[in-house]
């Protein structure tokens, strides 16, 4: 008899090893929960900044995104450095789209309306691909990252008074090599605040989301509502 309930306690063990290991098989990891956490935040973005600062090989890249999707705004400002030469090449460069219009900063200081920004490059564009999850190339490739990432959990920190976790994401890039990366995820919010790439050698921060972005100026002609679109200028 106590062979039979033996038996039997070693045949349900084995039972409840393998629907638990069929169960972690199936089910998403800590990381990938989080991170779809972040994709659904990320849904609800309306504006935000992110400062992006790279020094691939001899290049030095600093860029300023400024999004507000409440006014249809996307204001950029760039500035690359490649070392080089002698003495260092420099490029600066400024834009702002506005609903369907687009500026370019002149050298005098002034904008200067340069095209229309319609399916492609304009705010509805960028704010659409945020909305729906898609990649923006601003905000982080949240979608991505789940779909082909290794993603491993780290220490919290603080970016900017903000606490947030520290994620390692492996993934493929097309090749047998492996991009890593990591992502600062808002422990309470769940928005990322820094991401590191290394293959780039970046580091971007994210901040003043859902804030009123205050822009130091704007173009006369772009006061009207950002979805006015009837007309031509």
């Amino acid at each position: 008899m106590n062979r039979f309930w033996i038996w039997i306690g070693v045949r349900l063990a084995v039972a409840l090893l393998i629907v638990g290991f069929v169960f972690s098989f199936l089910m998403p990891g800590s990381g990938e929960r989080e991170f779809q956490k972040t994709l659904d935040a990320m849904k609800q973005v309306h504006s935000f900044r992110a400062v992006y600062l790279a020094n691939p090989g001899t290049q030095m890249n600093d860029l300023l995104w400024e999004v507000d999707c409440n006014r249809e705004i996307v204001h950029q400002q760039a500035h690359y450095v490649d070392t080089s030469t002698n003495p260092p090449g420099e490029m600066t460069h400024e834009e702002l789209r506005v609903g369907h219009l687009w500026y370019t900063r002149q050298n005098d200081g002034q904008w200067k309306q340069t095209g229309f920004s319609y399916q492609g490059g304009s705010p509805k564009w960028y704010c659409g691909k945020i909305a729906e999850g898609s990649d923006s190339s601003i905000l982080p490739n949240i979608a991505k990252m789940i779909k082909r990432g290794i993603i491993e959990k780290g220490d919290k920190k603080t970016i900017n008074g903000v606490p947030c976790r520290v994620w390692s994401v492996a993934s493929r890039n097309g090749t047998a090599n492996l991009e890593h990366a990591t992502l600062c995820i808002g422990v309470e919010d769940h928005l990322p605040y820094e991401m590191t790439v290394d293959w780039q050698h970046s580091r971007t921060s994210y901040s003043d989301y859902n804030v009123p972005i205050q822009f130091a100026d704007l173009p006369d002609a772009s006061v009207q509502p950002a979805n006015a679109t009837g007309g031509s200028n």
